[in-house]
């Protein structure tokens, strides 16, 4: 029997193809808790939940919205389903973009979770955009209206099925939220990869420096906590970002996602890869040194399916 892993917020750049990898190197049994400090559609959690590997987890995020967001699919799951019906529905009395941008004005105003859901599903590429003064700024996608509610509501309920009475929800900085990761803790980190939320950038609600990340992975060394960051790649000869200093000791696994929709767009032909770095006592069985495409770990976590 294999298990579906749930996926009720649609969230580009969203880890889900790539969880069976990076779970790979996780021990069953090894450790207690999971953290994902930035949560996002909480990918790595859901997926791992599903899989037994640890008896708790905790996601954060420093977007309140989103954190809220969760907080709703943990705790309570019919209300938000409801909630998101009635915004999915009131697109059909009217002109649908024109609803869409008052929802969008609505949210920005009072940062209503459910509002927040309904924009990630109906805007452009799912993708997060922010102007300068945090407010959610995405246009909407106008060749399609959204996740349908009864598809909605049964992911929301099966995410809250896979984490119910397991998992804690908290609103802040990923610093402070790593300030309790002990060594019965996996940390699984996915900051905002390096060119994409520097300078003048705002498709992030905050941008994350090098060094803050740097700085972040040293103390977790000092600590003895055991964490897997996705951070940085490459698509043909566009680099996103350097990799991290040695003095981390980190082991670098290159992860072949397959061809990039957007290089074919472009009218290239050209494969993302993906850098997954494992802190040093990760990596019991030695590290390829070669990109490794996704159908490699398949036969990792045979029982669960990300379709």
């Amino acid at each position: 029997m294999r298990y579906s892993v749930p996926h009720p917020i649609p969230y580009q750049g969203s880890k889900r193809r790539l969880a069976t990898a990076i779970l790979s190197f996780v021990p069953k049994g090894r450790f207690r808790r999971l953290i994902e400090p930035f949560a996002g559609s909480a990918a790595i959690t859901l997926a791992a939940s599903r899989a037994g590997l640890c008896d708790e987890y905790l996601i954060a995020d420093v977007l309140p919205p989103l954190a809220a967001l969760w907080t709703e699919i943990v705790e309570h799951p019919d209300i938000l389903c409801r909630a998101y019906r009635e915004l999915w529905e009131s697109q059909f009395t009217g002109d649908k973009n024109e609803r869409y941008n008052q929802i969008r004005a609505e949210f920005n105003a009072g940062h209503d979770p459910a509002k927040l859901l309904f924009l990630l599903a109906r805007c452009v590429k799912n993708a997060v955009r922010f102007n300068p003064s945090g407010d959610f700024n995405q246009s909407a996608d106008k060749r399609r209206t959204g996740t349908h509610p009864d598809t909605m509501e049964k992911e929301i309920l099966a995410a809250h099925r896979a984490l119910q009475g397991r998992c804690r929800v908290r609103c802040g900085d990923f610093r402070q939220v790593l300030e309790e990761a002990g060594t019965e803790d996996i940390v699984y980190l996915d900051p905002p990869y390096q060119g994409t939320s520097e300078g003048r950038d705002s498709r992030y609600f905050q941008s994350v420096s090098r060094t803050a990340i740097v700085d972040l992975l040293t103390d977790l060394n000092r600590r003895d906590v055991q964490f897997i960051l996705s951070y940085d790649g490459h698509c043909g000869d566009k680099v996103y970002g350097e990799p991290l200093p040695e003095h981390l000791n980190t082991h670098r696994v290159l992860l072949n996602v397959g061809r990039s929709s957007q290089a074919t767009l472009n009218g290239r032909n050209a494969d993302s890869v993906e850098s997954v770095y494992l802190s040093q006592r990760l990596a019991v069985q030695g590290v390829p040194l070669e990109p490794v495409p996704l159908e490699h770990f398949a036969q990792q976590m045979p029982l669960l399916s990300l379709k």
